[in-house]
């Protein structure tokens, strides 16, 4: 056997030793809970006998699945979904972009204050930064509430623009974590080429529509891909909402509604399909905006 042979069959085993860790645990926490999942949307607890016993695991196949279909608060919450994502994915990308070119620019002062200022909300998780946020909502007690009621603005976050209420939470939360994305982008760009442009003639504006967001162009596609799979996993927010809300129900988000499913109502196997259903969209719409993404 020659020794490039060897060489080449020693380097697979690396390769094989190296990346075993990844592929075990991605089949622990990703495929063995999706096909566990998967199993249970066919099955439902039935009653057994006239309804004095217990309960008995019926095989159903795609029952589970064409119920979920037919039920209207499962489709409204893809609505609810598709409204959230219109407004949340510009505003969070747009204002991380915003904020990126701003402190990578050279009239950015204080920036690590600001990138650390900018970052914390991030750290503060989502249960916590929905309460913080529904104390600053509710009437009597939020002093927004109360200045804008001072200025004659009556303002009913909780109710119709509930909505907008959600998208705001969630923008405070994630646009400092997708703005240090950006940086790094940014701060890798080598300096010569923006120093040519600028010897162009280009102003600063230019630079960064022209040059800058071009070159980043990875950075901010891969970041459009993380936040169109969150805003189908929206959960957090409204869920701590929903008590307080005049315009949130248990099943106001897909995932919300398998939750209610799953510990409302007790229902694993409909809760199963739903979340199946889910991750089948999210693999859906994964697969174009990488296709759209590899294109641009």
């Amino acid at each position: 056997m020659s020794s490039s042979t060897q060489r080449s069959k020693g380097g697979r085993w690396a390769v094989l030793l190296l990346t075993a860790p990844f592929f075990v645990l991605f089949a622990a926490v990703v495929i063995a809970p999706l096909g566990y999942a998967l199993w249970l949307s066919l099955f439902s607890e039935q009653s057994s006998g006239l309804g004095f016993g217990g309960t008995e695991s019926v095989f159903t196949g795609l029952g589970n699945y064409l119920t979920t279909l037919a039920d209207q608060a499962f489709r409204d919450g893809f609505a609810i979904v598709a409204l959230y994502a219109a407004l949340y994915i510009p505003l969070m990308l747009g204002g991380a972009l915003a904020l990126a070119l701003l402190l990578d620019s050279g009239i950015a002062i204080l920036r690590r204050f600001f990138q650390l200022a900018l970052f914390m909300p991030h750290v503060v998780p989502g249960v916590i930064a929905g309460l913080i946020w529904l104390y600053l909502y509710l009437p009597g007690i939020s002093p927004i509430v109360s200045a804008l009621r001072d200025g004659g603005i009556e303002w009913d976050f909780l109710g119709d623009h509930v909505l907008g209420s959600v998208v705001n939470v969630a923008v405070w939360e994630w646009i400092g974590y997708n703005m240090i994305i950006f940086f790094a982008a940014l701060q890798a760009i080598p300096r010569e080429v923006l120093e040519a442009a600028t010897m162009d003639g280009a102003g600063p504006i230019r630079v960064a529509l022209r040059v800058k967001l071009p070159l980043i162009r990875g950075a901010v596609i891969t970041a459009l891909l993380f936040t169109v799979i969150g805003s189908l996993q929206l959960f957090n927010e409204p869920m701590v909402m929903d008590g307080v809300s005049n315009g949130i129900v248990s099943t106001w988000t897909p995932n919300m509604y398998s939750y209610a499913e799953a510990f409302g109502k007790n229902d694993i196997g409909q809760a199963a399909a739903a979340s199946v259903l889910l991750a089948v969209l999210a693999a859906v719409l994964s697969y174009f905006v990488t296709k759209w993404g590899n294109k641009k």
